[in-house]
This record gives C-alpha cells, structure tokens and sequence, in this order.
C-alpha cells in the first residue's frame, strides 16, 4: 500500500510543539492524572500489572463505552486507538476498484487508506454560502450507486463544526440502506454539542451496517492517552476486523484502558467543564469576527471544538498562516493541509489559553 504523507500531522509536526501559541487545536483542554484520579484510584492503579490485555478490549472498559449509545452492546465493541480503528475498518471492509464516497474536508486517513488500497474515491464537498456551510444530501444520493461499498461521514465536522440535521442524518443513513452500502461514521467530536436538543444519534445505533469511530482524544480531552474505539454492529465485518487488529497493535496499554474507564465513569463533569470553555471561547470569537469581518468570513459551529475560516483577500491560506507563525508565534491550521482549496484556516477554541492565542493572532492583524 502506497500512502501519500499525512499533510496535515506533518504540519503539526513542523509547529504544534515549537510556538508560543496554537491557535488551532483540535482537542478540548487536557487534564493531569492529579485532576482525574482519585486518591483511592490511584493507589489501585500502583497496584496494577502490565500485563498483556483482551484485543478486543478491557470488559469493564467495553462496557463504560457502550453506555454511550442505545444498541450497541459490549461485545460491539472494539477498543484500539483512533487512527488504528480507521486504518483497520478500511482495510477489512475495503477492495481495490471498491467505490467509497466521503465527506470533504475530512480528515486525511478516512480518504487516503481507501486510495492506497486502490479504491474508486469520490469527494462529497459542501457549498458555502450566507447561510452557511451545507452538504446537499441530493448530491450525495446521485453519487451513490451500486458499486458504492462504503460511505464516509463526519459530525461534529472536522475542519467546520457542522452539524447535520437529524433529518439529513437519517436520509444519509436511508441512501445506504436503499443500496446496501456501509457507512464509516466519524463521532471523535460528539457529545459537544452547544444544545443538546441538536444531539444526533450514533450511526452504529441507527443502522446496521454502520461503523462508528469515537474516542478519548477531542470530547474528553485526553489525547494523551491515545484511547479509542469502533462500534461495530455486523458480526461478520466485526470478526474480520478482529482478526487484522492482530497486525497493528494486537492489544491496548493496560494503564491506559484503566484511566480511560475511570474517566468514563466521569463524563458528565468532563464534557460539562468543557463545554464551557468552549462557550465562553465562542463569545470571544463572535467578538473577533464581528470586529474583523472585512478581514474574514465566518460561519459558526454548532457542536465541537474547532471552525473553519475564510480570508476575504486574495490571500493564500498558506502563506498567510506562514507569516502568522513566523511573525506572531501563533499557529493556525490552512486549508492546503485539507487539500481544500487556499481561502480558509482552521482556529480551535476547547483550550483555556485560547482568549491569550486570540490576542496574540490579533496584534498581528493590528501590526501586519
């Protein structure tokens, strides 16, 4: 398999751990072991042996995740890290001439493994307008047909914070039906939603032949621990998947799985802590945008933690980003590392230092 470099983590590589602000993470604010654990919890994990683990996962473990969704049992479960669980979904559901069709901007790897295996890949891209950013669900319907295996979406999107209607959501997930089709359902930022009345419902709960990708990385804030997992409902599909997982990390960090099952059993005060400051970040960045509106075009999200920006100006996103990090020390994120055309950079806004970024990205707009 021939894989074209990962833009995106190759950007981040040149910058995210070298600037004095990053102006575009994708993550909520982490927490310390100190914050997390208990007293009583701590001294159990000094207890614990690093032995091998289950490759499916701890069942403890398992079954904290599947108290996230409605039909999804533990034994559904695979536990493996998030970048794993999409390289090794595509790898057992995906054949050379195999037809997929994917949401776009996305995340590199959910286009990138289906093209190394020589897959047909068709982009589903969105259109930008006043009323902000839209994937038109006719669009997609024409493009599937019946050599159509597998359909790629993403909400909470990443780069855009859109959020589909339940309405569209359910049509999606009709199309597959009407054609047999699986669908790759990438929730990494669900359960950020600003209403919770916006909620939708997990792929895998609605639709059988769906696979769902969540984790602990952008929601919980933990990607530290590199914890993550699929959903995966057809018995068949979930076997084969099994049985590729034995060539990629065959098992998890037994620590890991352990404070990922502690940090589970708290959700409701991590996502409510961080939907906070994501909150009290918005209204920083309605600000901002209101101010600087001759500058940049901005639709705002309705669930997660990230945004996707246009320049006005014949400005090339790159360049402009280039200059930003060399001059102010602020890295943002360009729509070239999307292969997404050259107007738009992407701001995250999950982090408590993101009003000191914003101010920093600010005197540069005031000085250059």
């Amino acid at each position: 398999m021939k894989l074209d470099d990962f833009k995106l983590e190759r950007y981040f590589a040149r910058y995210e751990f070298n600037v004095r602000h990053t102006l575009c993470a994708s993550d909520c604010e982490s927490f310390s072991i100190h914050e997390l654990l208990s007293k009583k919890e701590l001294s159990k994990f000094l207890a614990l042996r690093l032995n091998y683990t289950e490759s499916q996962g701890n069942p403890e473990l398992r079954k904290e995740v599947s108290k996230l969704y409605t039909q999804v049992k533990p034994e559904n479960i695979i536990v493996c890290t998030p970048q794993e669980g999409i390289f090794i979904a595509m790898n057992t559901l995906l054949s050379s001439g195999d037809k997929i069709i994917v949401q776009s901007p996305c995340y590199q790897s959910l286009f990138e493994i289906a093209k190394g295996i020589g897959c047909e890949v068709v982009l589903w891209n969105p259109s930008e307008n006043d009323k902000g950013w839209r994937w038109d669900i006719g669009s997609l319907k024409e493009q599937v047909d019946s050599k159509t295996k597998l359909i790629v979406v993403n909400s909470p999107h990443n780069p855009t914070g859109y959020l589909f209607s339940k309405q569209e959501y359910q049509e999606i997930m009709k199309i597959a039906q009407q054609k047999g089709c699986y669908v790759f359902s990438d929730e990494m930022y669900r359960l950020l939603e600003y209403d919770i009345k916006d909620r939708l419902p997990s792929g895998s709960d609605v639709y059988k032949k769906c696979i769902s990708l969540s984790g602990m990385s952008k929601t919980f804030g933990m990607p530290g621990l590199r914890m993550g997992w699929l959903s995966v409902r057809d018995k068949e599909l979930f076997n084969r998947i099994m049985s590729f997982k034995d060539y990629t990390t065959i098992c998890n960090g037994a620590l890991n799985e352990q404070v990922t099952i502690a940090a589970l059993r708290k959700k409701d005060k991590i996502i409510k802590r961080n939907l906070k400051i994501i909150k009290d970040n918005l209204k920083l960045l309605d600000a901002f945008f209101s101010k600087y509106q001759d500058k940049f075009s901005w639709t705002r999200p309705k669930a997660g933690s990230i945004t996707f920006v246009e320049i006005k100006s014949n400005t090339n996103s790159y360049d402009f980003c280039e200059n930003v990090v060399k001059k102010a020390g602020v890295m943002l994120l360009p729509s070239t590392e999307y292969s997404y055309g050259d107007r738009h950079f992407r701001i995250g806004f999950g982090r408590k230092n993101m009003p000191q970024a914003l101010a920093a990205f600010e005197e540069y707009l005031k000085r250059f």
